[in-house]
């Protein structure tokens, strides 16, 4: 009995404890608070919600897909090569900026191609430069501009302008172009200081107007004694240089460049021709240097003085050849202090005082010297002429070292011009007092004669 009691205990404590382990094991699984995934299925949910770990070490089996790793960023690919840019056409020039001291004409709309009317392109850079003191406006070279009658007015113009002309201007040949009247091309009025200056030329296209009215006034009545070089005018009238006329142009010519009222002012380097009428006039100008330009016309082309002076005073004109239709320099009333040197003359009328005191009128002219002068193949060589019935004087005029050669009348004083067939003979005249002639020369072909025509009523 005690064997069998001690046998059955214990095998009665073996079952128990292990139906007490079962039930152990048992509630462990049944507690979900306390349950705990192990880390394939850590890996499962994970894969389930599609997270992805990297850093997983174990291998998955049997069907099931490895996790995928992140794909490489690809390297950016390189940025395309800039396109081949066409060359732009340069874009047109602007207006030059506030500060500037240049003033191209081109800049401002002129085309220069001698068709279309730059006008108004020399109004717009005209008005710029005059606001600037000592600016400058450019008529480039190879360009031809045409421009119609402008006045290049400078009353409120600053001082010491400079017109720097390489290019050629050129005049309109249409006679819409210029109305009626009136007595100048290109003028510069009111002006302090300026200077035209380079090596361009200003071309009146003078040709359509003499083929119009060949003569303002009749020929000089010293052709009463010779053969007037422009006698073939009146026979063979030039041509045109265009035949783009549109009517007859009007029958007062135009003076091709005109200072007025100006003080100061500088004229050198260019070429003025084929002016209809005179080429460069001073109107009522205070120093005025001319120097190393030139005018050139044909000898027969009607009216066309050279340089023109009238009421100015302190003028210096030298190294300047002078070849026209008439006076090659022709001094009007109320010029004084006048110095004219080293200056080639021809064709043309020779250097000229007058003509004074028409229709009655005062006029005085004093201390005028022209001096190393030459002259070839013009009419007359020095001259003075007064109209019988005025009044004033000329006085302290010096003619020296004058060389002529193949010219009718060297020496002209004449106190009876008359431009008309017949003139009436008066007593009274413009009084001549202090000329004086000396050094002159002149070759087998020019006459020497000194000549008062018709009545001398005044001569000292």
């Amino acid at each position: 009995m005690r064997g069998f009691s001690f046998r059955s205990l214990t095998f009665m404590l073996f079952i128990v404890f292990l139906v007490w382990s079962a039930s152990f094991d048992t509630c462990i699984a049944r507690r979900g608070k306390h349950w705990r995934p192990s880390r394939s299925n850590s890996a499962s949910l994970a894969k389930k919600k599609g997270k992805s770990h990297g850093n997983s070490h174990h291998r998955h089996h049997h069907g099931v897909s490895k996790p995928k790793t992140p794909p490489h960023k690809a390297p950016a690919p390189p940025p395309p090569a800039p396109k081949e840019k066409k060359p732009k056409p340069k874009p047109k020039p602007s207006p030059p900026q506030t500060g500037s001291t240049t003033f191209n004409v081109l800049d401002f709309g002129a085309k220069g191609n001698g068709k279309s009317d730059d006008t108004k392109a020399f109004q717009a850079a005209w008005a710029a430069a005059c606001k600037v003191a000592a600016s400058m406006l450019t008529v480039p070279a190879e360009y031809v501009f045409l421009v119609g009658p402008i006045s290049f007015s400078g009353q409120y113009c600053k001082a010491n302008i400079v017109f720097q002309l390489d290019g050629t201007i050129i005049a309109p040949t249409s006679s819409n172009a210029w109305g009626k009247g009136l007595l100048q091309w290109l003028e510069f009025t009111k002006l302090v200081g300026t200077t035209i200056q380079g090596k361009g030329t200003i071309d009146g296209s003078g040709s359509v107007w003499w083929q119009d009215y060949p003569f303002e006034d009749p020929i000089d009545n010293e052709s009463e004694l010779v053969i007037p070089l422009n006698n073939t005018v009146q026979q063979h009238p030039p041509m045109p240089i265009r035949n783009e006329l549109k009517g007859k142009m009007p029958s007062v010519k135009p003076t091709a460049l005109r200072f007025y009222g100006s003080f100061n002012v500088t004229v050198t380097g260019i070429t003025i021709q084929n002016s209809p009428q005179c080429h460069l006039k001073f109107d009522n100008c205070a120093g005025v240097l001319v120097h190393d330009m030139r005018v050139s016309s044909p000898g027969d082309s009607p009216n066309t003085d050279g340089i023109h002076l009238q009421n100015s005073k302190d003028v210096l004109i030298h190294s300047t050849d002078l070849a026209c239709g008439d006076d090659c320099v022709s001094i009007q009333t109320g010029c004084t202090n006048v110095y004219i040197h080293n200056v080639n003359c021809g064709p043309g009328h020779g250097i000229s005082i007058g003509s004074l005191g028409k229709d009655g009128t005062k006029a005085c002219v004093s201390n005028i010297t022209v001096r190393d002068v030459v002259m070839h193949g013009t009419m007359t060589g020095v001259r003075i002429k007064t109209w019988q019935g005025g009044s004033g004087s000329v006085q302290g005029v010096l003619f020296s070292n004058i060389q002529v050669s193949e010219v009718q009348l060297p020496i002209v004083i004449d106190q009876f011009y008359c431009d008309k067939s017949k003139c009436k003979n008066q007593t009274s005249a413009v009084a001549l007092s202090g000329i004086t002639y000396e050094k002159h020369k002149r070759d087998i072909h020019s006459k020497t004669c000194t000549l008062c025509l018709q009545r001398c009523p005044t001569m000292h």
